[in-house]
């Protein structure tokens, strides 16, 4: 079955493999990319939508969403995706305008204008733009889908012992997206951080021998240093493409339905999502948990879409 996603991004080396996996999936209709302040600034993750839409052959209206949370000030992260937010290639020219809307009056746009219940968002980003469509327009909660979304851990983080990278960006922004009463599926580092692109995938990409695979291969080189250099993994987790298999095949996680608040506060907790785990709770929520992942087909789905391009 066909599945239509907006992809909500900053790309940022994972956010282009997941761009790429849509446009390489066959049962991927990307609807919208909308684009948001996160592994960069906002005029650079926009100019890399823009470019890796170009490459991947992705003729869908792109929109520039929120350069900055919704409480906070930007805090960016080069150290892993460079001063370009996509170090390590070089992307074509645009060959498509950038949408006249603000993202968020595309997402609700889209949304709006679909029939209820065929639109799934894929936020690959801090949730800034969906928690802003949220407060605008309520009733996209009821029209959606589901919510895939990469962030988030139930034990573990990056960005601080606590939090990880996008959920600490804007964490206020998380707790509306969470709050709010529709499926989300939090696919968060319990998974993600073992989808790694380690030397027998890269083999793998590098073999179908098309510019495309070049691309990713040149893409992964700087990945692998960056990752190397600030977490020390010798393969680099691909967090993004993870939230969109679930869209795509979602026997490849499994999930829990369970309750998850985010910390805003905290001296040191701040960007936490702090997982409910009590049984008693559970029949009340409609979030979700990744817990575990195929490490297997899921790189048969990206690597598959790869040789579709």
């Amino acid at each position: 079955m066909v599945k239509s996603v907006i992809l909500d991004c900053d790309p940022g080396h994972d956010d282009a493999m997941a761009i790429l996996l849509a446009a390489g999936h066959p049962d991927v209709h990307v609807r919208a990319i909308t684009t948001v302040g996160g592994n960069q600034t906002l005029e650079k993750v926009t100019r890399n939508a823009l470019g890796l839409a170009t490459l991947a052959g992705l003729n869908v209206p792109i929109a520039a969403g929120h350069e900055a949370p919704l409480d906070r000030p930007l805090v960016t992260s080069p150290e892993i995706h460079g001063e370009s937010g996509l170090d390590g290639v070089t992307l074509p020219k645009p060959t498509m305008d950038l949408d006249p809307r603000h993202g968020v009056n595309l997402i609700i746009d889209t949304i709006m204008e679909s029939e209820p219940g065929t639109i799934s968002l894929v936020p690959l980003g801090p949730l800034t733009n969906i928690g802003a469509a949220v407060q605008k327009e309520p009733e996209i909660v009821s029209r959606v889908a589901e919510v895939s979304l990469m962030g988030g851990g139930m034990s573990v983080g990056n960005a601080t012992a606590a939090a990880e990278f996008n959920i600490l960006t804007d964490p206020e922004a998380t707790s509306i997206v969470f709050s709010a009463p529709w499926k989300v599926t939090m696919v968060g580092l319990d998974v993600t951080h073992y989808a790694q692109a380690t030397p027998e995938v890269l083999d793998r990409i590098r073999a179908i021998n098309s510019p495309i695979s070049h691309f990713v291969n040149d893409l992964m080189a700087f990945f692998i240093q960056s990752n190397l250099a600030e977490q020390n993994f010798a393969a680099p987790p691909i967090h993004d493409p993870v939230a969109l298999a679930n869209i795509i095949d979602p026997t490849i996680l499994k999930t829990e339905r369970l309750p998850i608040v985010v910390e805003t506060q905290g001296e040191y907790t701040t960007g936490m999502t702090l997982v409910d785990r009590r049984p008693w709770i559970t029949s009340l929520t409609t979030t979700h948990v990744a817990t575990e992942i195929d490490v297997e087909r899921f790189w048969d789905l990206v690597i598959g879409a790869i040789a579709n391009l």
